[in-house]
């Protein structure tokens, strides 16, 4: 019968395979922060045209003192450039709009859609000497490459509040992305 011995091989310094680990690690985070992008996509608002409008609806009421209701509409058109920074396409998924009035008070909006642009154009003339290739819902903006178009609001409120206002952005959420909210400039 062999002789039993408890005797162990020495252990060897866990220090080299951590340092090696170590710089690994070290090397492939300084990789990705150098190359990937630290966001997806930059945007901005490189022109806005206002158009107010005041829309009277004329009854055929022969009460006294009686006065026709009307609305005052303003319609925003910003052209917004989005610069696409990943490897991968991005895709539009919808385009909305914040307006803070000088009071504090916030209206929301959607942008209107590509296929509702002919009829507001002949309902509202003025409205297409101002306009440009829309920034359409369900586009894609190519990889490193960029997208630029039109984007028209609708807020309900006279220019005036416009003028006024606290701030206004545009916010744009992408499929498989976080969304990205860019200001309208005042001027």
């Amino acid at each position: 019968m062999a002789e039993l011995t408890f005797s162990q091989t020495e252990r060897r310094s866990i220090l080299v395979p951590a340092l090696i680990a170590v710089v690994v690690i070290g090397t492939i985070a300084a990789l990705a922060f150098f190359y990937l992008p630290r966001h997806t996509a930059d945007a901005a608002v490189t022109h806005v045209a206002i158009l107010p409008t005041h829309t009277a609806f004329k009854t055929d009421s022969k009460v006294v003192g009686h006065v026709d209701p009307s609305e005052d509409d303003l319609y925003v058109l910003a052209t917004v450039r989005v610069d696409n920074h990943l490897h991968v396409p991005l895709f539009l998924k919808d385009i909305t709009a914040t307006l803070t009035s000088a009071d504090d008070s916030v209206t929301t909006t959607s942008a209107v859609e590509e296929r509702d642009l002919a009829s507001l154009y002949t309902t509202f003339p003025a409205l297409k000497p101002l306009a440009s290739v829309p920034l359409a819902r369900e586009s894609a903006i190519d990889p490193r490459g960029h997208g630029e178009g039109m984007v028209l609001l609708h807020f309900p409120i006279p220019q005036s509040l416009w003028d006024q206002r606290k701030g206004a952005t545009i916010t744009l959420d992408f499929y498989h992305q976080g969304s990205l909210t860019i200001p309208i400039p005042k001027s």
